[in-house]
């Protein structure tokens, strides 16, 4: 096969878990929590790094911003061989009850992008894979790391707000925060639905950076960094439990 047209990886180059933030520089943060791990390649915003995590291989791939560049990655990791896909990233906190920062392990998403739409009709669901969920709450659980589980607002326009004052920001946003959506990003809602079209797992794990309601109360730069620690801590743990799943099935 040859080299994939983005990513410009092959089979063999990437393992059956793959993280995916969409920071390009995070990339290297959680393949800095391997054991060993190797910059594979360098291409546009697709940074991957490959290595060893308790003696499986694991990979991280940094998809860039939004559904658009993250589709690229996913359709282009599950043809070299991506099982499961997990998202490590950050997003605006919907809900004020909500400890800040907050990790988050998305259960599902409001598709409010438009990268899904040129993919499915509006009636398929953005819904995380059962056992990615099951076994991220067991890692977190097993960690001592607290996790809230809830929903997801993806949208593709990071400032189509930022004509609109801060009562029309938060009228916008009212029906998904009265629904209880806990947070607003992007990519959550294309990991799911072309995890599910593909046949792969897909899950998704955030640390809230804030809200409109209080910004005030926006996590420090610090507390995030030890947010993110711990959410790629739990990701690493439901590698190894997704990899003696894999292993069971297949005897």
């Amino acid at each position: 096969m040859e080299k994939q047209h983005h990513i410009q990886l092959v089979p063999g180059d990437i393992g059956e878990t793959v993280f995916l933030p969409g920071d390009v520089s995070r990339a290297k943060v959680i393949a800095d929590h391997f054991d060993s791990a190797e910059l594979v390649v360098s291409n546009r915003q697709y940074n991957t790094f490959t290595g060893l995590y308790k003696g499986v291989k694991v990979s991280v791939t940094s998809t860039g911003i939004g559904g658009a560049a993250a589709a690229i990655a996913i359709e282009e990791l599950v043809k070299v061989g991506a099982k499961n896909l997990i998202r490590i990233g950050t997003g605006g906190m919907m809900q004020t009850w909500l400890p800040n920062p907050a990790i988050l392990v998305i259960t599902g998403a409001v598709r409010g992008d438009g990268t899904t739409r040129e993919y499915f009709p509006p009636e398929y669901p953005a819904v995380a894979d059962f056992y990615m969920v099951e076994n991220l709450l067991k890692s977190a659980d097993e960690l001592g790391i607290e996790v809230h589980t809830g929903y997801e607002w993806s949208h593709d326009a990071f400032y189509a707000g930022s004509t609109l004052s801060k009562l029309d920001i938060l009228a916008i946003e009212k029906p998904w925060i009265d629904a209880g959506v806990l947070i607003a990003s992007q990519e959550a809602s294309t990991v799911f639905a072309l995890a599910s079209a593909r046949n792969v797992r897909g899950g998704v794990i955030l640390a809230s950076a804030g809200c409109h309601q209080h910004p005030e109360k926006s996590a420090s730069p610090e507390e995030m960094v030890t947010a993110i620690s711990n959410a790629t801590k739990i990701s690493l743990e439901t590698a190894l439990k997704l990899h003696a799943l894999d292993h069971k099935e297949n005897k």
